[in-house]
């Protein structure tokens, strides 16, 4: 009997198209002497060992999931953000999904920063209401589309601290937008928290605004995994019985939680450590500005556009070469021309780390693009 044809041959070919592009990216074990600069780890926590918790929760936390530990852990963040309580998913992608897709429906309204993160993207999509992208950081722009007819609810949607880009939102602005029309303010503060705001708290902290529903990740500056969607009471009961991703998918490891409710409770007694991350980030941004280097935002992300998707991964490959691991970010994850590198400083980071990293920038610019 001959053989059919590869249903999957034109695989090949479309990971040939991409190398082409300069967009291909092949997995790779950083170098065990390399000095990491593109970890999320932003206070340093993530090479803790937890014990005494069970590697698994077994199940749907719906079914037979459910552990002391989850509830400590939402007890602990909705408590340090000032809410009645929150819900915690196994991955950020997986809260902001589950959320959006539970909360809007057909009919409604979701007003989108065009730069949103992708699981924003999808769970907007997912609970098929009309999606009304609106311009970076236009706060304007979403106040004229509020205006616009609804037949049903109004949601906007943003992120705090933009992890391509280091910028923010005016949440106050954005705050008064939805008070005036009656919608709901989401906000995903997930590289926010733990690092940027008072205590921590992230940026709507900072404002002085409260979101009807905020998220966050335990795997950044937490250094654990999982999420978050904190709110009042209801919104956490709604979400435990109508949120897919949550619903359908077994609870987050109860060592996991353990980790994560560590991590929350060392970034509120330590602040020395986001004291530290931010004033090595300053300390970098200063020096690249004193090589030429022009990078954009504030806080502990440290985003350099360099355009072509090619020159961000050659330049990657130069300063990987030299020690320093730092990751080229491409289309799809930014818009195409602004292909970039993206630095982001931990506490980990000492003075010695941050001179180096610029003595490996001034040899990689020096050295010819191949």
């Amino acid at each position: 009997m001959k053989r059919p044809p590869n249903p999957l041959g034109f695989l090949d070919e479309a990971l040939a198209s991409l190398d082409a592009e300069g967009l291909l990216r092949p997995r790779a074990v950083p170098a065990a002497d390399a000095r990491s600069f593109c970890s999320n780890d932003y206070l340093g926590l993530a090479a803790r060992t937890v014990g005494g918790e069970a590697a698994g929760a077994g199940a749907s936390r719906l079914v037979s999931g459910e552990r002391a530990v989850h509830q400590e852990l939402e007890s602990e963040i909705a408590g340090w953000l000032g809410y009645e309580a929150a819900l915690a998913f196994t991955s950020g992608y997986a809260a902001n999904v589950g959320a959006l897709s539970a909360l809007a429906k057909a009919g409604d309204v979701i007003v989108s920063d065009e730069l949103n993160h992708a699981s924003i993207i999808d769970g907007a999509r997912l609970s098929r209401a009309e999606i009304r992208v609106v311009p970076h950081l236009d706060a304007d722009a979403v106040a004229r589309a509020l205006q616009a007819p609804c037949r049903g609810r109004r949601w906007v949607v943003t992120e705090s601290y933009f992890s391509m880009d280091a910028d923010a939102p005016d949440l106050r602005r954005l705050r008064d937008a939805c008070d005036l029309s009656g919608a709901a303010l989401i906000v995903d503060e997930a590289h926010a928290l733990g690092v940027l705001g008072p205590d921590g708290r992230g940026l709507c902290a900072e404002a002085g605004v409260r979101p009807d529903v905020i998220v966050g990740t335990f795997g950044k500056a937490f250094g654990a995994a999982g999420a978050f969607v904190a709110g009042n009471r209801s919104l956490a009961l709604w979400l435990w019985n109508r949120a897919r991703s949550f619903v359908f998918s077994t609870g987050v490891s109860p060592v996991v939680a353990a980790a994560a409710l560590a991590g929350v409770r060392t970034a509120r007694t330590e602040p020395h450590r986001r004291e530290r991350a931010l004033a090595a980030a300053r300390e970098l941004r200063s020096g690249l500005a004193a090589l030429g280097v022009e990078t954009r935002g504030f806080g502990h992300i440290i985003p350099w556009i360099v355009g072509a998707p090619d020159r961000a991964r050659d330049l990657a490959v130069r300063l990987r070469e030299r020690g320093l691991a730092v990751s080229a970010i491409r289309p799809p994850s930014v818009p195409s021309g602004t292909s970039r590198l993206r630095l982001t400083v931990t506490a980990d980071h000492q003075p010695a780390d941050i001179a180096r990293a610029l003595e490996i920038v001034a040899e990689a610019l020096a050295c010819p693009a191949p």
